[in-house]
């Protein structure tokens, strides 16, 4: 068919407005552009599809038919085209998450996701503890001691907090027990700036008083402080089994803090009609969910 597609839209618009002008606003093109479009198209079906005067136009009686069968189509066709291009847009989830848990878990677990959906585009966004996630995330999970104020909200699974150094470090320091700890830096997370407090006053050491504490403001920074052997770290357990599977980390003590410190999975309210971001909110919590 030699008729182009965009002349015929053009035509659409002009026949329900009856303005060349009104329509080439609704098309951002002029309104010679789309006068020119017509006559190309009444050339090449030999049809005059408008009766036209100075300040106003017309359709004829072969015009209104033609619209009559033409318009369905184009409108058809401009719906198949949009929700196309809006499926394909959506073809990218974004998902916002603390980046500890992105580093340690996400991350290593993610090519299964990949292998199963190769079509589908990830977008990660990954935030420090305590920060808002993203408001232009699909997804979000994120670490709170309380069930998030969220429409549709998952818990994934509880953390515990367990002491930690390197090597050289427990070597010189667990013969000593708990007196340990008041000579040798402690660090933890500035979201949780009482929990070695928190810690000893659970294992009963009576006036615990740390030589000094650390704190930084990313769980990777404490988790590598500890490694690095800066002091005695409280490190969040499942999320640093690789490091103690490594041996980058050890126990110091067995003793842990339990806290309402949870990951919960948030969805949005936008999710209902989109399978993609359904199919990967399902695999986020078989995946992690109780971890």
């Amino acid at each position: 068919m030699q008729t182009p597609i965009r002349g015929l839209r053009s035509f659409c618009v002009a026949a329900k407005c009856l303005s060349f002008k009104h329509a080439a606003s609704q098309l951002f093109i002029t309104p010679s552009a789309v006068s020119h479009q017509i006559k190309q198209l009444e050339s090449q079906l030999s049809i005059t599809l408008f009766k036209r005067s100075t300040r106003s136009i017309e359709l004829t009686s072969a015009g209104k038919q033609f619209y009559q069968s033409i318009q369905p189509i184009i409108h058809q066709l401009e719906s198949t085209i949009s929700e196309f291009t809006h499926k394909q847009q959506n073809k990218t989830i974004i998902i916002s998450l603390p980046e500890f848990f992105a580093s340690e878990l996400f991350i290593p677990r993610l090519s299964e996701w990949s292998a199963t959906n190769p079509d589908i585009n990830l977008q990660l966004e990954t935030i420090k503890a305590g920060n808002e996630h993203t408001q232009v995330a699909d997804l979000s999970i994120v670490l709170a001691s309380g069930k998030p104020n969220a429409s549709i909200v998952h818990e994934l699974f509880p953390i515990r907090y367990v002491p930690a150094c390197n090597k050289a470090l427990y070597k010189k320091l667990k013969s000593k027990g708990f007196s340990a700890l008041s000579n040798t830096p402690l660090i933890l997370h500035s979201s949780r700036p009482w929990s070695w407090h928190q810690w000893a006053d659970n294992v009963g050491i009576e006036d615990f008083d740390p030589k000094q504490i650390i704190q930084f403001d990313s769980m990777f920074g404490v988790a590598r402080a500890a490694q690095q052997g800066m002091g005695v770290a409280l490190v969040p357990l499942p999320m640093s089994k690789t490091w103690f599977s490594e041996q980058l980390l050890i126990r110091l003590f067995d003793e842990e803090l339990n806290t309402r410190d949870r990951y919960y999975l948030i969805q949005h309210e936008n999710m209902e009609n989109n399978e993609d971001l359904l199919r990967f909110a399902d695999w986020v919590q078989q995946t992690f969910a109780k971890d």
